[in-house]
C-alpha cells in the first residue's frame, strides 16, 4: 500500500512538473458542442483482446456522448430547461480521440447567474476560476485517497487556501484493467478521464449548497500521456460513521437535513431526476458541518424504461420494491426512490433517532420508518425534516418537556469554572460535559438530570441552530474571572 501511494504521488507530482503548463482560466460561457461533432477514431491499440480497437472506441464514444448530453441538458422524462451557461466545449478536435478543449475566457451571458463564492480563491460572481497558474506553487501536497478511477490530493495554494485536486489514478483499477484488456494506455486514459469530465459537468450543472464546489481545472502533460486533466474542488473531510455516532444529536441531525435537502435538489434538478448509483458514505464529505456529495461520476439522469411493473424492481441487499410503470414507459420515481432508500439505510437509521430529545422521537421515528418503507417521497421527507428543525430551533419541543426547578441557582456574571469537569454523552468536548441548550430553563433541567452536576457555565458560543453551549460542572470550588461566560451555581435543593 505504501509503495502504491508513493507511485500515485509521483504520478501526481509529474503532472505538474513535466511539459509546458497551460494557463487556463475557468470561465464558463462557451457554447455546447455542435450537433454531429464526433470524438473521432480511436488510437491504435496495443496487444489486447481481438476486436479491442472497436470496443474501446465504442466505450469512449459512449462516455463522450454522455458528457455531451449532460452539458446541454438532461435527457429523459422531467428534464428541466437547460441553463444558459455551459461548462465547456466538450467536442474533441484534431485526429484521434483527443480530450475536449478548455474554454476560452469570455464573459458570462447577460442574466446568467454567477459562480458561488470561493473564499480566498478569487472574487465570486463574475471573477475568473482557477486554472494551471494557481497550481504552480502549491505546497503541503498530501495524498487523501483513491477509488476505482480517481486519486484525490490535498494542497495549499499560494494564498493559503486549501483545496482538493482530483486526477485519474494511473495506478488505479479502472485504468489498469483497461490497459490489460486493450493494451492502449492513451486510449484507456481518455476512457477514464471522461468520468472525470462527467463529474465536472455535473458539479457545475447541479450547483447547490450540498454539492461540492468546483473551483477550476488544469490540463498538463503527465508521464507519457499529454494533456491529462486535474480538477480543483472544495476540500472536505471524509464521512466517518463511527465518529459521527459519537457526536451530538444536533450535528447528526444537521447531516440528515443536509442529505434531505440534497436529495430534494437532485429530484428536481435542471437535468431531471438524478440518482446516485454509487451511494455510500465515502461518496460524501463534510464541509463546516454540512454534508456534500463529492463523487458524481456514477450519477445517472435517465429514468429506467419499462414495459410493465416487472421492469421496475428496486433491488437492495435486505429487500426489494416494485414501482409502477408509467404510461410513457418509464419507472415512476425510481431515481428518487433509490436515493431515498439509500439515505435511509446508510444515514437516517443510524443518525436520526439516537439520543434525540424525547419529544422529537415520534416524529423522527416516522421519518425513519417512512423512508425505510418508501411510503414517502423526497418532498414529504424534506418537509418533515424541516419541521423537526423548526421545533428544535424555536424551542417548541420543550413545551411539556421542562419541569419547574426545585433548586435555586445563583448567577455569577463574568466568571467561569476552569476545572471540576465530568463526562457525559454525547458532548461537544471529550474531556467534559459540553452541551447545547435553548435557554436557561433547559440548562437547569439538564443539570438536575445529571446526578453529579452542581453548577454550569454558559458560554458566548452558539451552534449552527443558534443554541448556546454550556459546560456542566461537579462543583464551584475554584471560580475565575472570564468576561465571556456566566456561571450558575446550585445553592439549594
Amino acid at each position: 500500500m505504501r509503495r502504491r501511494r508513493a507511485a500515485v504521488a509521483a504520478g501526481f507530482c509529474a503532472s505538474f512538473l513535466l511539459g509546458s503548463v497551460l494557463n487556463v482560466l475557468f470561465a464558463p460561457g462557451s457554447e455546447p458542442p455542435r450537433p454531429g461533432q464526433s470524438p473521432g477514431p480511436s488510437p491504435a491499440p496495443g496487444p489486447g483482446r481481438r476486436g479491442g480497437r472497436g470496443e474501446l472506441a465504442r466505450q469512449i464514444r459512449a462516455r463522450y456522448e454522455e458528457v455531451q448530453r449532460y452539458s446541454r441538458g438532461g435527457p429523459g422524462p422531467g428534464a428541466g430547461r437547460p441553463e444558459r451557461r455551459r461548462l465547456m466545449d466538450l467536442a474533441p478536435s484534431g485526429p484521434g480521440l483527443q480530450r475536449p478543449r478548455p474554454p476560452r475566457a469570455r464573459p458570462l451571458p447577460d442574466g446568467a447567474p454567477g459562480w458561488p463564492p470561493a473564499p480566498g480563491l478569487g472574487s465570486p460572481g463574475r471573477g475568473p476560476r482557477l486554472g494551471c497558474a494557481a497550481l504552480r506553487n502549491v505546497s503541503g501536497a498530501q495524498y487523501v485517497g483513491s477509488g476505482y478511477t480517481k486519486a484525490v490530493y490535498r494542497v495549499r495554494l499560494p494564498g493559503g487556501a486549501a483545496v482538493a485536486l482530483k486526477a485519474v489514478d494511473f495506478s488505479g483499477h479502472d485504468l489498469g484493467s483497461c490497459v490489460r484488456e486493450f493494451g492502449a494506455r492513451r486510449g484507456c486514459y481518455r476512457l477514464a478521464a471522461h468520468k472525470l469530465l462527467k463529474e465536472m459537468v455535473l458539479l457545475e450543472r447541479l450547483r447547490h449548497p450540498n454539492v461540492l464546489q468546483l473551483y477550476g481545472y488544469c490540463y498538463q502533460d503527465s508521464e507519457d500521456i499529454p494533456d491529462t486533466l486535474t480538477t480543483i474542488t472544495e476540500l472536505g473531510a471524509p464521512v466517518e460513521m463511527i465518529q459521527l455516532l459519537q457526536t451530538s444529536w444536533e450535528d447528526r441531525f444537521r447531516i440528515c437535513l443536509s442529505l434531505g435537502r440534497l436529495l430534494h435538489h437532485l429530484a428536481h434538478s435542471p437535468l431531471g431526476s438524478v440518482t446516485l448509483l454509487d451511494f455510500r458514505p465515502r461518496q460524501f464529505v463534510l464541509v463546516d458541518g454540512e454534508l456534500k456529495v463529492t463523487d458524481l461520476d456514477d450519477a445517472r439522469v435517465e429514468e429506467t424504461p419499462c414495459a410493465g411493473s416487472i421492469d421496475c424492481v428496486l433491488e437492495f441487499p435486505a429487500r426489494n420494491f416494485t414501482l409502477p410503470c408509467s404510461a410513457q414507459g418509464w419507472c415512476e420515481g425510481m431515481n428518487e426512490k433509490r436515493n431515498l432508500y439509500n439515505a435511509y439505510r446508510f444515514f437516517f437509521t443510524y443518525l436520526l433517532p439516537h439520543s434525540a430529545p424525547s419529544s422529537l422521537r415520534p416524529l423522527l421515528d416516522s421519518i425513519v420508518n417512512a423512508t425505510g418503507e418508501l411510503t414517502w417521497g423526497v418532498d414529504e421527507t424534506l418537509t418533515q425534516l424541516e419541521k423537526v428543525l423548526h421545533l428544535y430551533r424555536s424551542g417548541q419541543y420543550l413545551q411539556n418537556a421542562t419541569a419547574g426547578s426545585k433548586a435555586e441557582y445563583q448567577s455569577l456574571p463574568d466568571s467561569t469554572i476552569p476545572q471540576e469537569d465530568y463526562r457525559c454523552w454525547p458532548s461537544y468536548h471529550h474531556g467534559g460535559c459540553l452541551l447545547s441548550v435553548f435557554n436557561l430553563a433547559e440548562a437547569v433541567d439538564v443539570c438536575e438530570s445529571h446526578a453529579q452536576c452542581r453548577a454550569f457555565v454558559v458560554t458566548n458560543q452558539t451552534t449552527w441552530t443558534g443554541r448556546q453551549l454550556v459546560f456542566f460542572k461537579t462543583g464551584w470550588s475554584n471560580v475565575e474571572p472570564d468576561p465571556n461566560k456566566t456561571t450558575y451555581v446550585r445553592v439549594s435543593g
